[in-house]
C-alpha cells in the first residue's frame, strides 16, 4: 500500500474531512489534497507527515509497517505465514521480553541443528551468539 493511499484511508478512518485535518494540524487544505492525490507527495516534509500521523493516532514506525495495511485489509492477517505472524508478534513485545525470547530461540535452534546433523549454509537462519555452534 502506498503512502498516498495510507494517508487518505487514515483520514477517512478517523472521520475527518480535509478541511478538518487542515484546521487541526496547521497543514493547508490544498496541501493535504495534493498529498492525497499524489500531486505533491514527493515534496511532503517530515514535519507535515508527523502532524498528520499524530492527529490520526499513529507513529511513523506504525505508518511504514505492515501492520497498518492490516487495518485496511482484514484478510491480510490470514495471508501471513506462520513465521511472519510470529515475527510480527515478537516485534510488538517490549525490548527486554523480545531479547529474552530471541536468546531462547537461538538456543532451541542450535539444539535442533545439532540433532538434525550438520546444517548446510542455506539452512543457517541466524549466526549463533556468544560463539556457540552446533556440534557436528
Amino acid at each position: 500500500m502506498d503512502i498516498v493511499l495510507k494517508l487518505r484511508e487514515l483520514r477517512r478512518l478517523r472521520g475527518y474531512s480535509q478541511k478538518d485535518v487542515a484546521r487541526l494540524t496547521g497543514v493547508g487544505e490544498k496541501t493535504i489534497s495534493s498529498f492525497e492525490t499524489s500531486a505533491r507527495i514527493g515534496s511532503m516534509k517530515l514535519s507535515q507527515l508527523s502532524k498528520l500521523l499524530r492527529l490520526y493516532g499513529f507513529t511513523e514506525e506504525q505508518f511504514f509497517s505492515r501492520k497498518i495495511e492490516e487495518l485496511f485489509d482484514p484478510d491480510a492477517i490470514k495471508k501471513r505465514s506462520r513465521e511472519e505472524q510470529l515475527i510480527a508478534n515478537l516485534a510488538e513485545l517490549p525490548t527486554a521480553a523480545r531479547a529474552a525470547l530471541l536468546e531462547r530461540f537461538e538456543l532451541m535452534l542450535d539444539s535442533a541443528l545439532t540433532v538434525s546433523g550438520p546444517a548446510s549454509p542455506s539452512m543457517r537462519l541466524v549466526e549463533p551468539r556468544h560463539g556457540r555452534r552446533p556440534a557436528a
